[in-house]
């Protein structure tokens, strides 16, 4: 990961009521993704276009949770 991390805010989502959740954050050029109970490890990085498509499926139900 190259980006600056006191530049990078995480976030959890507002669904996430155990406090273990995944959180995600916007880097420069990616949006980072990690696991809130080892927040010192490496992120998974996406590219922003590849994020954004994977929220549009999510949000149109493309995924099942069975």
């Amino acid at each position: 990961m190259n980006e600056s991390s006191a530049a990078i805010s995480w976030r959890k989502s507002s669904r996430c009521s155990s406090g273990a959740c995944v959180e995600v954050a916007d880097a420069e050029h990616t949006v980072l993704m990690r696991d809130s109970k080892s927040p010192g490890g490496e992120p998974l990085e996406f590219p922003r276009g590849v994020w954004t498509s994977f929220m549009v499926d999510i949000k149109e139900g493309r995924f099942s949770a069975n």
